[in-house]
């Protein structure tokens, strides 16, 4: 608390913490407002048929990442997810696009240019995604087959309108992202998330004590705790690599001469790799659904009836498997497009760095590699089961414990975002307070 106060006592962090937290709150009363167009009766009545049944559905993704404004069609349904989605295919292309590989090159104005694109194609991605939710909202297909959740004198100015609203909701969304990273504390779009997630626990935690009863609740609750102690642990978990610096002269003044190490961590990927691998799970099901939302009678398509019966069944071995790859596959994938070992060994080089018994150069590269590919292994398995717990405990039999692929706010994947994004807005806090609070060697 003593910290806490010590903040507040500090007027530029107080001013960033205040934006920050008033950011978040006009974020969460945007989630509550419903779209034109939307019969919000019969979503408030479905919402509690589909809670008191535990129905899992292809959207929980989203709907967690948005605290729920999804299900609800509000004006921020689709949440920060286009943003998300945009950005790590902006990264992604930087691998295959020449231009895009030069721009991250080119520091700051490069940097500008290519968040530019980001939001450009997250633009995009919001009209794609807002006009399949309206789609399958009109088709009655969003909460239940023949759930008619708009208004019954509805025509295409009104869909089109709601399209509109949503799209502009969540450029709203990453506006409101982009102003608490820079003139709040932390990361904007990893707090909105956060805070849509934190949204869920009082209502999630009522949902496992009604359903399933006091024991299993005390045991999901235990379990999340120790849940947040695993992830902690291997959050703040580093390999450090000792790195010695050769003496320089340069002038008359000498340079160089120290020891220092160079932090590795074991989750390099941090929770991308989950977001992404839950993203990339409901889009088969998505298409699938609105290709087959006017036919009564479930497809004869071997892909598409696969496609139905294991990608919305969470607890199905197939889902696990294919869930527990995908974030294998993309954590390996981020972190060889986000780290170059041969890079940061030029680097070394460049200053006269070298890891002791390591020769700089390709040595120093290789061997870099070869640790990173060691704590990546242990990284990716990590995510992989951090993620797919809640899909065992359905599997089990655990009521309660996730629906829709165990997304709910006592899941893995929703602690795995919450403790993350915690321990990084703490550290930019404690880094500020450091800086503005400094006393000096002599007291």
């Amino acid at each position: 608390m003593s910290a806490i106060v010590q903040a507040f006592k500090d007027a530029d962090l107080r001013k960033k913490i205040l934006i920050t937290i008033a950011l978040i709150i006009l974020y969460r009363i945007g989630a509550q407002i419903p779209t034109p167009g939307v019969d919000y009766g019969v979503i408030a009545e479905r919402l509690n048929a589909l809670t008191e049944g535990n129905d899992g559905n292809i959207f929980s993704v989203i709907s967690l990442f948005s605290g729920g404004a999804l299900l609800q069609l509000s004006i921020f349904a689709i949440g920060i997810m286009p943003y998300i989605t945009a950005s790590i295919i902006v990264q992604l292309l930087t691998v295959v696009i020449p231009r895009f590989e030069e721009l991250k090159k080119e520091g700051q104005s490069g940097q500008a240019k290519m968040t530019q694109y980001t939001r450009y194609l997250t633009v995009a991605l919001a009209l794609l995604q807002s006009s399949g939710i309206v789609a399958l909202a009109d088709r009655e297909q969003l909460l239940g087959q023949g759930v008619p959740v708009l208004v019954e004198d509805r025509n295409l100015w009104t869909l089109a309108m709601m399209v509109i609203v949503m799209t502009s909701g969540a450029v709203l969304i990453m506006w409101l992202g982009e102003i608490i990273t820079e003139k709040g504390v932390g990361n904007g779009m990893s707090l909105l998330i956060f805070a849509g997630i934190a949204t869920r626990i009082p209502t999630d935690g009522a949902n496992i004590f009604r359903q399933s009863g006091p024991v299993v609740f005390a045991v999901v609750v235990a379990a999340a705790i120790l849940l947040v102690v695993g992830i902690v642990f291997i959050e703040q978990g580093q390999r450090r690599i000792p790195v010695q610096y050769a003496k320089r002269m340069v002038g008359r003044r000498q340079y160089g001469g120290t020891s220092t190490y160079l932090p590795l961590k074991v989750n390099q990927a941090g929770v991308i790799p989950v977001i992404f691998a839950s993203s990339l799970m409901y889009v088969p099901v998505l298409i699938t659904q609105i290709v087959n939302s006017n036919k009564p009678t479930p497809p004869d398509n071997w892909w598409m009836s696969s496609v139905m019966a294991w990608l919305q069944n969470p607890a199905s071995w197939q889902y696990i498997v294919t869930y527990f790859a995908l974030i294998i596959f993309f954590a390996y994938f981020y972190v060889s497009i986000q780290y170059d070992p041969y890079e940061q060994a030029d680097n070394m080089k460049k200053y006269g760095g070298f890891i002791p018994g390591i020769r700089p150069g390709r040595p120093t590269a290789e061997y870099l590699a070869f640790v990173m590919n060691r704590l990546l292994f242990v990284g990716a398995i990590y995510l992989g089961l951090i993620a797919i717990l809640p899909n065992i405990a359905i599997d089990l039999g655990i009521s309660g414990s996730g629906g829709a692929g165990g997304m709910t706010a006592f899941g893995g994947t929703a602690i795995l975002i919450m403790v993350s994004v915690a321990l990084t807005t703490v550290k930019q806090i404690e880094s500020q307070l450091l800086q503005s609070n400094y006393e000096g060697l002599l007291k």
